[in-house]
């Protein structure tokens, strides 16, 4: 029962971030080979880094393709013709699509990240945990932005990877009292608050400034 719910949590964060990665790579004008691998790119980095980290080899991702076909699949169609114009046509709508499902799949994917890391690991630190869970949301995004040969979101604007350590603190920390699944949950709507409040109050932290 767990693992059906945590296959369908992860499956739904594969959706959401190949939506993320399609979309980046129109806004970069990539070909469709271009979009295919950027989608699959963006679902599917986080979760091969996190395991490679824990030992899990191979990845579930070459394990199980239906994280990557499902990645595959979902990049083709927004690339396609129709939605490519309706996007370009209706910016407001693409910012606020583009950002859902980026918070969408952080939130789903650094919570299938504390989950990995707690049930694989014999001892578990607060820090591997977290950190492992961070990694997973925002790697994926990370490479994303590299690949469109710009500055990654999470080091730029946004209260991004803020979102995602915040969640996993509380995940980790209520996962002994409240137990796995309301512990997931409290996390995973932890970061849906604050990255959706951050966008409404355009929270950022401080940046550099010139001397």
């Amino acid at each position: 029962m767990m693992e059906n719910w945590y296959f369908i949590l992860e499956l739904a964060g594969t959706a959401a971030f190949a939506v993320s990665g399609a979309m980046t790579a129109v806004e970069m004008k990539m070909d469709l080979f271009g979009a295919a691998i950027l989608g699959m790119t963006t679902a599917c980095e986080g979760g091969i880094i996190r395991e490679m980290i824990l030992g899990l080899t191979p990845p579930k991702a070459f394990r199980d393709p239906v994280y990557a076909i499902t990645a595959i699949v979902i990049s083709l169609l927004v690339f396609q013709p129709f939605v490519r114009k309706y996007l370009h046509k209706q910016q407001g709508i693409y910012d606020r699509v583009l950002q859902t499902m980026d918070t969408i799949g952080l939130s789903i994917f650094t919570m299938t990240g504390i989950e990995t890391a707690m049930s694989y690991t014999a001892k578990p630190s607060l820090f591997l945990a977290v950190f492992v869970g961070v990694l997973t949301g925002t790697g994926g995004g990370v490479l994303r932005d590299l690949f469109a040969n710009r500055t990654p979101v999470i080091f730029r604007k946004y209260f991004y990877a803020s979102a995602s350590l915040c969640g996993a603190l509380v995940c980790v920390l209520l996962w002994g009292w409240l137990g796995h699944l309301l512990a997931v949950a409290a996390g995973g709507c932890v970061i849906l608050v604050l990255r959706f409040l951050a966008a409404r109050y355009r929270w950022d932290l401080p940046p550099a400034k010139e001397f």
